[in-house]
Protein backbone atom coordinates (compact mmCIF):
# COMPACT_ATOMS: atom_id res chain seq x y z
CA UNK A 1 0.00 0.00 0.00
CA UNK A 2 1.35 3.40 -0.95
CA UNK A 3 2.19 5.78 1.90
CA UNK A 4 -0.21 8.69 1.56
CA UNK A 5 2.34 10.98 3.23
CA UNK A 6 4.80 10.42 0.39
CA UNK A 7 2.09 11.26 -2.14
CA UNK A 8 1.23 14.49 -0.31
CA UNK A 9 4.94 15.36 -0.10
CA UNK A 10 5.28 14.83 -3.85
CA UNK A 11 2.30 17.05 -4.62
CA UNK A 12 3.50 19.66 -2.12
CA UNK A 13 6.98 19.70 -3.68
CA UNK A 14 5.42 20.69 -7.00
CA UNK A 15 3.55 23.50 -5.25
CA UNK A 16 6.83 24.55 -3.59
CA UNK A 17 8.55 24.76 -6.98
CA UNK A 18 5.69 26.81 -8.44
CA UNK A 19 5.51 29.11 -5.40
CA UNK A 20 9.26 29.69 -5.51
CA UNK A 21 9.11 30.55 -9.21
CA UNK A 22 6.11 32.86 -8.87
CA UNK A 23 7.28 34.91 -5.89
CA UNK A 24 11.05 34.78 -6.42
CA UNK A 25 10.72 36.09 -9.97
CA UNK A 26 9.57 39.42 -8.56
CA UNK A 27 12.76 39.79 -6.51
CA UNK A 28 14.95 38.80 -9.48
CA UNK A 29 13.61 41.55 -11.77
CA UNK A 30 16.56 43.98 -11.24
CA UNK A 31 19.09 41.23 -12.04
CA UNK A 32 17.16 40.16 -15.14
CA UNK A 33 16.94 43.79 -16.29
CA UNK A 34 20.70 44.21 -15.93
CA UNK A 35 21.46 41.05 -17.91
CA UNK A 36 19.26 41.94 -20.88
CA UNK A 37 19.90 45.68 -20.80
CA UNK A 38 16.27 46.70 -20.21
CA UNK A 39 14.59 48.81 -17.53
CA UNK A 40 13.10 47.28 -14.39
CA UNK A 41 9.51 47.94 -15.58
CA UNK A 42 10.33 46.21 -18.88
CA UNK A 43 11.82 43.25 -17.05
CA UNK A 44 8.62 43.20 -14.98
CA UNK A 45 6.77 42.20 -18.14
CA UNK A 46 8.09 38.69 -17.43
CA UNK A 47 5.80 38.62 -14.38
CA UNK A 48 2.86 39.73 -16.51
CA UNK A 49 3.59 37.10 -19.19
CA UNK A 50 3.80 34.38 -16.55
CA UNK A 51 0.43 35.45 -15.11
CA UNK A 52 -1.03 35.49 -18.63
CA UNK A 53 0.20 31.93 -19.09
CA UNK A 54 -1.56 30.91 -15.87
CA UNK A 55 -4.84 32.56 -16.85
CA UNK A 56 -4.82 31.00 -20.33
CA UNK A 57 -3.33 27.64 -19.46
CA UNK A 58 -5.43 26.81 -16.40
CA UNK A 59 -8.88 26.57 -18.05
CA UNK A 60 -7.57 25.40 -21.44
CA UNK A 61 -5.56 22.48 -20.07
CA UNK A 62 -8.34 21.55 -17.63
CA UNK A 63 -10.84 21.34 -20.48
CA UNK A 64 -8.75 19.33 -22.90
CA UNK A 65 -7.40 16.98 -20.24
CA UNK A 66 -10.83 15.91 -18.99
CA UNK A 67 -10.42 12.42 -20.44
CA UNK A 68 -6.84 11.89 -19.24
CA UNK A 69 -5.84 10.35 -15.90
CA UNK A 70 -4.86 12.80 -13.16
CA UNK A 71 -1.53 11.06 -12.58
CA UNK A 72 -0.59 11.43 -16.25
CA UNK A 73 -1.60 15.09 -16.25
CA UNK A 74 0.39 15.90 -13.11
CA UNK A 75 3.50 14.30 -14.60
CA UNK A 76 2.97 16.20 -17.86
CA UNK A 77 2.44 19.52 -16.05
CA UNK A 78 5.64 19.16 -14.06
CA UNK A 79 7.65 18.18 -17.14
CA UNK A 80 6.29 21.26 -18.94
CA UNK A 81 7.18 23.37 -15.90
CA UNK A 82 10.68 21.88 -15.96
CA UNK A 83 10.99 22.79 -19.64
CA UNK A 84 9.71 26.37 -19.24
CA UNK A 85 11.97 27.21 -16.31
CA UNK A 86 14.94 25.35 -17.74
CA UNK A 87 14.66 27.34 -20.97
CA UNK A 88 14.23 30.55 -18.91
CA UNK A 89 17.60 29.81 -17.32
CA UNK A 90 19.39 29.69 -20.68
CA UNK A 91 17.34 32.18 -22.74
CA UNK A 92 19.84 34.10 -24.89
CA UNK A 93 17.78 37.28 -25.24
CA UNK A 94 14.94 39.19 -23.62
CA UNK A 95 12.23 38.23 -26.13
CA UNK A 96 12.88 34.51 -25.80
CA UNK A 97 12.99 34.89 -22.03
CA UNK A 98 9.46 36.39 -22.09
CA UNK A 99 8.25 33.48 -24.23
CA UNK A 100 9.78 31.04 -21.74
CA UNK A 101 8.04 32.74 -18.81
CA UNK A 102 4.71 32.47 -20.64
CA UNK A 103 5.34 28.75 -21.23
CA UNK A 104 6.22 28.33 -17.55
CA UNK A 105 2.90 29.83 -16.52
CA UNK A 106 0.77 27.49 -18.64
CA UNK A 107 0.85 24.43 -16.31
CA UNK A 108 0.67 26.44 -13.05
CA UNK A 109 -3.10 26.55 -12.60
CA UNK A 110 -3.81 23.12 -14.04
CA UNK A 111 -1.28 21.55 -11.67
CA UNK A 112 -2.88 23.05 -8.57
CA UNK A 113 -6.37 22.15 -9.77
CA UNK A 114 -5.57 18.52 -10.57
CA UNK A 115 -3.32 18.06 -7.52
CA UNK A 116 -6.11 19.37 -5.26
CA UNK A 117 -8.62 16.93 -6.77
CA UNK A 118 -6.20 14.01 -6.44
CA UNK A 119 -5.35 14.93 -2.84
CA UNK A 120 -9.02 15.25 -1.84
CA UNK A 121 -9.75 11.84 -3.38
CA UNK A 122 -7.24 10.19 -1.03
CA UNK A 123 -9.01 11.17 2.20
CA UNK A 124 -12.52 10.92 3.70
CA UNK A 125 -14.99 13.68 2.70
CA UNK A 126 -14.66 15.38 6.10
CA UNK A 127 -10.93 15.99 5.50
CA UNK A 128 -10.99 17.26 1.93
CA UNK A 129 -10.16 20.87 2.85
CA UNK A 130 -7.14 19.73 4.86
CA UNK A 131 -5.99 17.63 1.89
CA UNK A 132 -6.21 20.67 -0.38
CA UNK A 133 -4.40 22.68 2.28
CA UNK A 134 -1.51 20.21 2.36
CA UNK A 135 -0.97 20.76 -1.37
CA UNK A 136 -1.14 24.56 -1.09
CA UNK A 137 1.15 24.35 1.95
CA UNK A 138 4.02 23.77 -0.47
CA UNK A 139 3.39 27.21 -1.97
CA UNK A 140 3.20 28.94 1.41
CA UNK A 141 6.44 27.29 2.59
CA UNK A 142 8.04 28.56 -0.60
CA UNK A 143 7.45 32.12 0.64
CA UNK A 144 9.50 31.29 3.75
CA UNK A 145 12.36 29.21 2.34
CA UNK A 146 12.19 28.91 -1.44
CA UNK A 147 12.02 32.62 -2.29
CA UNK A 148 14.96 33.71 -0.08
CA UNK A 149 16.98 30.73 -1.35
CA UNK A 150 16.30 31.55 -5.00
CA UNK A 151 17.06 35.23 -4.40
CA UNK A 152 20.28 34.36 -2.58
CA UNK A 153 21.37 32.08 -5.43
CA UNK A 154 20.59 34.91 -7.85
CA UNK A 155 22.79 37.34 -5.91
CA UNK A 156 25.69 34.90 -5.49
CA UNK A 157 25.90 33.04 -8.82
CA UNK A 158 23.29 34.72 -11.01
CA UNK A 159 19.52 34.65 -11.55
CA UNK A 160 19.79 31.95 -14.25
CA UNK A 161 20.83 29.43 -11.59
CA UNK A 162 17.71 30.30 -9.59
CA UNK A 163 15.50 29.24 -12.50
CA UNK A 164 17.70 26.18 -12.91
CA UNK A 165 16.95 25.25 -9.29
CA UNK A 166 13.21 25.63 -9.93
CA UNK A 167 13.46 23.41 -13.01
CA UNK A 168 15.28 20.77 -10.93
CA UNK A 169 12.57 20.87 -8.26
CA UNK A 170 9.87 20.44 -10.91
CA UNK A 171 11.72 17.49 -12.43
CA UNK A 172 12.07 15.87 -8.99
CA UNK A 173 8.33 16.30 -8.51
CA UNK A 174 7.59 14.56 -11.81
CA UNK A 175 9.83 11.64 -10.83
CA UNK A 176 8.19 11.32 -7.39
CA UNK A 177 4.71 11.34 -8.93
CA UNK A 178 5.79 8.62 -11.38
CA UNK A 179 7.07 6.53 -8.48
CA UNK A 180 4.42 7.10 -5.84
CA UNK A 181 1.17 8.61 -7.16
CA UNK A 182 -1.61 6.01 -7.54
CA UNK A 183 -2.67 4.89 -10.98
CA UNK A 184 -6.11 6.20 -11.85
CA UNK A 185 -8.31 5.57 -14.84
CA UNK A 186 -9.90 8.52 -16.66
CA UNK A 187 -13.51 9.13 -15.64
CA UNK A 188 -15.86 7.48 -18.10
CA UNK A 189 -18.17 10.48 -18.11
CA UNK A 190 -15.33 12.99 -18.49
CA UNK A 191 -15.60 15.30 -21.48
CA UNK A 192 -15.12 18.90 -22.47
CA UNK A 193 -18.88 19.42 -22.46
CA UNK A 194 -19.20 18.05 -18.92
CA UNK A 195 -16.42 20.33 -17.69
CA UNK A 196 -18.23 23.27 -19.26
CA UNK A 197 -21.13 22.63 -16.88
CA UNK A 198 -19.04 24.40 -14.23
CA UNK A 199 -19.60 27.62 -16.15
CA UNK A 200 -23.35 27.25 -15.69
CA UNK A 201 -23.18 27.07 -11.90
CA UNK A 202 -23.70 30.47 -10.30
CA UNK A 203 -21.99 29.40 -7.06
CA UNK A 204 -18.82 28.63 -9.00
CA UNK A 205 -18.66 32.19 -10.35
CA UNK A 206 -19.46 33.70 -6.96
CA UNK A 207 -16.76 31.62 -5.28
CA UNK A 208 -14.21 32.57 -7.94
CA UNK A 209 -15.16 36.23 -7.49
CA UNK A 210 -14.60 35.98 -3.73
CA UNK A 211 -11.05 34.79 -4.41
CA UNK A 212 -10.33 37.30 -7.18
CA UNK A 213 -11.51 40.30 -5.15
CA UNK A 214 -10.78 39.21 -1.58
CA UNK A 215 -7.24 37.98 -2.24
CA UNK A 216 -6.44 41.14 -4.18
CA UNK A 217 -6.00 42.85 -0.81
CA UNK A 218 -3.08 40.57 0.10
CA UNK A 219 -1.21 41.28 -3.14
CA UNK A 220 -2.01 44.98 -2.85
CA UNK A 221 0.05 45.24 0.35
CA UNK A 222 2.64 42.52 -0.35
CA UNK A 223 3.75 44.17 -3.61
CA UNK A 224 4.66 47.47 -1.92
CA UNK A 225 5.77 46.09 1.45
CA UNK A 226 9.51 46.52 0.82
CA UNK A 227 9.07 50.14 -0.31
CA UNK A 228 6.82 50.91 2.67
CA UNK A 229 9.39 49.51 5.10
CA UNK A 230 12.09 51.73 3.62
CA UNK A 231 10.07 54.95 3.21
CA UNK A 232 7.56 54.74 6.08
CA UNK A 233 8.88 52.34 8.71
CA UNK A 234 12.37 53.65 7.89
CA UNK A 235 14.31 50.47 8.62
CA UNK A 236 17.38 49.17 6.76
CA UNK A 237 16.72 47.24 3.56
CA UNK A 238 18.21 44.16 5.23
CA UNK A 239 15.04 43.96 7.37
CA UNK A 240 12.86 43.31 4.32
CA UNK A 241 13.60 39.55 4.03
CA UNK A 242 12.70 39.17 7.72
CA UNK A 243 9.30 40.74 7.13
CA UNK A 244 8.71 38.63 4.02
CA UNK A 245 9.45 35.56 6.13
CA UNK A 246 6.95 36.77 8.74
CA UNK A 247 4.37 37.01 5.95
CA UNK A 248 5.24 33.48 4.82
CA UNK A 249 4.92 32.06 8.34
CA UNK A 250 1.55 33.75 8.72
CA UNK A 251 0.37 32.36 5.39
CA UNK A 252 1.53 28.85 6.30
CA UNK A 253 -0.24 28.87 9.68
CA UNK A 254 -3.32 30.47 8.13
CA UNK A 255 -3.48 27.75 5.49
CA UNK A 256 -3.30 24.96 8.09
CA UNK A 257 -5.85 26.51 10.45
CA UNK A 258 -8.30 27.55 7.72
CA UNK A 259 -8.15 24.09 6.13
CA UNK A 260 -8.98 22.44 9.45
CA UNK A 261 -11.79 24.87 10.20
CA UNK A 262 -13.23 24.56 6.69
CA UNK A 263 -13.63 20.81 7.13
CA UNK A 264 -15.90 21.56 10.08
CA UNK A 265 -17.69 24.75 9.00
CA UNK A 266 -16.70 25.88 5.53
CA UNK A 267 -18.84 28.98 4.98
CA UNK A 268 -18.27 30.49 8.46
CA UNK A 269 -14.53 29.92 7.93
CA UNK A 270 -14.74 31.73 4.60
CA UNK A 271 -16.47 34.68 6.26
CA UNK A 272 -14.02 34.71 9.16
CA UNK A 273 -10.87 34.78 7.02
CA UNK A 274 -12.27 37.61 4.88
CA UNK A 275 -13.12 39.69 7.97
CA UNK A 276 -9.74 38.94 9.56
CA UNK A 277 -8.09 40.21 6.39
CA UNK A 278 -10.25 43.34 6.49
CA UNK A 279 -9.25 43.99 10.13
CA UNK A 280 -5.56 43.59 9.28
CA UNK A 281 -5.90 45.98 6.35
CA UNK A 282 -7.66 48.58 8.51
CA UNK A 283 -4.79 48.48 10.98
CA UNK A 284 -2.02 48.55 8.39
CA UNK A 285 -1.68 52.34 7.85
CA UNK A 286 -1.02 52.90 11.58
CA UNK A 287 1.08 49.76 12.12
CA UNK A 288 3.37 50.60 9.19
CA UNK A 289 5.22 53.27 11.18
CA UNK A 290 6.93 50.86 13.62
CA UNK A 291 8.64 47.54 12.92
CA UNK A 292 7.08 45.34 15.65
CA UNK A 293 3.46 46.46 15.08
CA UNK A 294 4.06 46.09 11.35
CA UNK A 295 5.37 42.54 11.83
CA UNK A 296 2.23 41.59 13.80
CA UNK A 297 0.03 43.17 11.14
CA UNK A 298 1.88 41.50 8.26
CA UNK A 299 1.57 38.15 10.03
CA UNK A 300 -2.21 38.65 10.12
CA UNK A 301 -2.27 39.62 6.45
CA UNK A 302 -0.28 36.50 5.63
CA UNK A 303 -2.68 34.38 7.71
CA UNK A 304 -5.60 35.76 5.72
CA UNK A 305 -3.94 34.06 2.74
CA UNK A 306 -5.61 30.91 4.07
CA UNK A 307 -8.49 32.15 1.92
CA UNK A 308 -6.91 30.33 -1.04
CA UNK A 309 -7.41 26.91 0.53
CA UNK A 310 -11.00 27.58 1.56
CA UNK A 311 -11.95 28.89 -1.89
CA UNK A 312 -10.34 25.89 -3.59
CA UNK A 313 -12.14 23.46 -1.28
CA UNK A 314 -15.42 25.32 -1.79
CA UNK A 315 -15.09 24.99 -5.56
CA UNK A 316 -14.66 21.24 -5.27
CA UNK A 317 -17.95 21.21 -3.33
CA UNK A 318 -20.08 23.34 -5.67
CA UNK A 319 -18.71 22.22 -9.07
CA UNK A 320 -19.92 18.63 -8.91
CA UNK A 321 -18.89 16.74 -12.07
CA UNK A 322 -16.76 19.62 -13.33
CA UNK A 323 -14.22 19.97 -10.54
CA UNK A 324 -11.23 20.05 -12.89
CA UNK A 325 -12.19 23.23 -14.71
CA UNK A 326 -13.47 24.96 -11.57
CA UNK A 327 -10.31 24.20 -9.58
CA UNK A 328 -8.11 25.39 -12.44
CA UNK A 329 -10.14 28.58 -12.85
CA UNK A 330 -9.37 29.33 -9.22
CA UNK A 331 -5.73 29.88 -10.16
CA UNK A 332 -6.83 32.26 -12.91
CA UNK A 333 -8.92 34.12 -10.33
CA UNK A 334 -5.97 34.48 -7.97
CA UNK A 335 -3.75 35.74 -10.76
CA UNK A 336 -6.41 38.33 -11.52
CA UNK A 337 -6.10 39.29 -7.85
CA UNK A 338 -2.33 39.42 -8.36
CA UNK A 339 -2.84 41.97 -11.12
CA UNK A 340 -5.76 44.03 -9.79
CA UNK A 341 -4.53 44.42 -6.19
CA UNK A 342 -1.12 45.95 -7.00
CA UNK A 343 -2.66 48.05 -9.81
CA UNK A 344 -5.25 49.63 -7.49
CA UNK A 345 -2.63 50.11 -4.79
CA UNK A 346 -0.35 51.79 -7.30
CA UNK A 347 -3.14 54.14 -8.36
CA UNK A 348 -3.65 55.23 -4.75
CA UNK A 349 0.08 55.86 -4.26
CA UNK A 350 0.36 57.73 -7.57
CA UNK A 351 -2.63 59.87 -6.61
CA UNK A 352 -0.61 61.23 -3.70
CA UNK A 353 -2.45 59.33 -0.95
CA UNK A 354 0.80 57.98 0.47
CA UNK A 355 2.44 54.58 0.72
CA UNK A 356 0.16 53.38 3.51
CA UNK A 357 -2.94 54.03 1.40
CA UNK A 358 -2.57 50.47 0.11
CA UNK A 359 -4.03 49.41 3.46
CA UNK A 360 -7.27 51.26 2.74
CA UNK A 361 -7.37 49.85 -0.79
CA UNK A 362 -6.83 46.40 0.70
CA UNK A 363 -9.67 47.02 3.17
CA UNK A 364 -12.02 47.88 0.29
CA UNK A 365 -11.03 44.70 -1.54
CA UNK A 366 -11.48 42.52 1.57
CA UNK A 367 -14.92 44.01 2.20
CA UNK A 368 -15.70 43.58 -1.50
CA UNK A 369 -14.90 39.88 -1.18
CA UNK A 370 -17.11 39.68 1.90
CA UNK A 371 -19.98 41.39 0.04
CA UNK A 372 -19.73 38.74 -2.69
CA UNK A 373 -19.70 36.09 0.06
CA UNK A 374 -23.01 37.47 1.33
CA UNK A 375 -24.43 37.26 -2.20
CA UNK A 376 -23.30 33.63 -2.33
CA UNK A 377 -25.02 32.86 0.97
CA UNK A 378 -28.21 34.58 -0.17
CA UNK A 379 -28.21 32.72 -3.50
CA UNK A 380 -27.57 29.38 -1.81
CA UNK A 381 -30.34 29.97 0.72
CA UNK A 382 -32.76 31.01 -2.00
CA UNK A 383 -32.14 28.17 -4.42
CA UNK A 384 -30.90 25.44 -2.05
CA UNK A 385 -28.69 24.03 -4.79
CA UNK A 386 -25.78 23.16 -2.52
CA UNK A 387 -26.04 20.67 0.35
CA UNK A 388 -25.36 22.79 3.47
CA UNK A 389 -25.00 19.96 5.98
CA UNK A 390 -21.26 20.43 6.68
CA UNK A 391 -20.96 24.05 5.73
Amino acid sequence: MRDIRVIFFSLGLGAFAIGTAEFAAMSLVPMIAHTFGVSDPEAGHAIVLYAAGVCIGAPTIALFSAGISRRTMLISMMLLYTLGNGLSAVAPNYLLFLVCRFISGLPHGAYFGIASILASSLVPPNKRSQAVGRVILGLTIATIGGVPLANGIGQIVGWRWAFGLIAALALCTAILIILFAPQDAPRKDASILNEFTALKIKQVWLTLAIGAVGFGSVFCVYTYLASIMIHVTQVPESYVPIMLAVFGVGMTIGTLVCAWLADHKMMPTLAGVLLMGAAAMAGFPEAAHKFIPLAINVFMIGASGGLATVVQARLLTVAVGAEGLAAALNQSAFNIANAVGPWLGGLAISAGLGWTSVGWVGLALSLGGFAIYLLSIADEFKNKKVEPSRE
